[in-house]
């Protein structure tokens, strides 16, 4: 191995759950994984209540040797027959790539009149995102996005992964899990920045329904300030513009920022679309420098690690992640304290409003208690 190689021995994400999940933000109906009944059980449970089918072939020992050619046609008509479906998906399994099983032939043989994108994908790649680009080149094959809406993906996954290289969970060989900071104890502190007056930048940089919680704290803030009469110290960013990205991600942009306008919360600067994680950061940093590099503080939720430090550094920074390998890449790239929303995927999926967030609920509590306190 070449010096600089790094190789990661912690789990991570595998490139059938990517493509899994490509397929629900492309709105399929039915994902038929091709392979055992347990590969990626945890997922497939986690989708269905995204209100996506997700069924398999079963594949038994017999089948690791023979493959399951006839089993992938039968079940393409059964699921076609139970849920009318308007897409499918099917998607390999590394025990159906490992046997060299073609998807293609049993499709062609189930003949159906709704379009099916095919992912012949397995666990081996290095990068899970290489699960995303199969299923979007698939996609694109099938008619069902344009070669215009493919060359962005391809654009946002090449820096995604670079993300992960630079700060994220691919940034070192092992990362020990934590779960970050006490809640209650940040939450004093921003608390009482707000109360001295000092400016606050929120700034939700989330990936695409994770969203849905990670508003809730730039929701929290906002609160919290106007409780405290200083509302007009808090500027907020968040990647929410609804013009960009797939079927299910453009309507998450919808939702919460119609949420945030019931709430009352204004976005001052839309940074990105909420597939633009990966380089909303840019725009964030030319934001700060032009427009806010006075600031106090600031409050990062999502994927901190995306948005650069250049313009932040002095800031006292204070990020929000629901990744608890996330923890020490963050406290080395500079953020005082980094706090991690435990179980928020489980939590966002197949929701259309914003969820309240372990952090955001803390706010509002300990808040309370402080505005309770004084007035006694």
């Amino acid at each position: 191995m070449a010096e600089n190689d790094i190789s990661i021995i912690h789990p991570r994400p595998s490139s059938i759950v990517a493509a899994l999940y490509t397929l629900r933000d492309l709105n399929v109906d039915v994902a038929i994984l091709h392979g055992p009944p347990g590969c990626s059980f945890k997922h497939a449970r986690l989708l269905e209540e995204d209100g996506i089918h997700v069924v398999t072939t079963a594949l038994d020992e017999n089948g690791f040797v023979f493959g399951g050619r006839d089993e992938l046609s039968s079940l393409l008509e059964k699921a076609n027959e139970m849920f009318n479906p308007k897409l499918i998906g099917v998607v390999g399994t590394c025990a159906s790539m490992i046997i060299g099983e073609e998807l293609r032939e049993p499709i062609q043989d189930a003949n159906l009149d709704v379009p099916v994108i095919e992912v012949e994908v397995h666990a081996g790649y290095p990068n899970n995102t290489k699960g995303v680009l199969i299923a979007l080149e698939s996609a694109c094959e099938a008619g069902v996005i344009d070669e215009e809406e493919l060359e962005r993906q391809k654009v946002l996954l090449e820096e995604a992964t670079n993300v992960e290289k630079r700060h994220g969970a691919a940034s070192k060989e092992y990362l020990v899990p934590s779960r970050g900071d006490l809640k209650y104890k940040v939450a004093e502190k921003v608390i009482n920045y707000l109360k001295e007056g000092k400016k606050c930048l929120t700034i939700m940089n989330a990936k695409k329904e994770t969203g849905y919680m990670f508003a809730d704290i730039t929701v929290a803030i906002n609160e919290v300030a106007a409780q405290l009469g200083v509302a007009d110290n808090v500027i907020n960013m968040a990647n929410v513009d609804d013009t960009l990205g797939l079927p299910r991600v453009r309507h998450h942009a919808t939702s919460i920022m119609n949420d945030f306008n019931e709430k009352g919360v204004p976005i001052h600067e839309v940074i990105g679309g909420m597939d633009e994680y990966p380089i909303a950061g840019d725009r964030v940093s030319e934001l700060i420098a032009e427009k806010y590099s006075d600031f106090d503080f600031a409050v990062i939720t999502g994927v901190p690690h995306a948005i650069p430090m250049d313009n932040l550094k002095d800031m006292d920074v204070i990020s929000v992640t629901n990744g608890p390998r996330q923890v020490f890449p963050l406290k080395d790239m500079g953020h005082s304290n980094v706090i991690v929303e435990i179980d928020l995927h489980p939590k966002t999926l197949g929701v259309s409003n914003i969820v309240e967030s372990e952090f955001g609920a803390t706010m509002r509590e300990v808040a309370k208690d402080m505005l309770n306190e004084e007035a006694a």
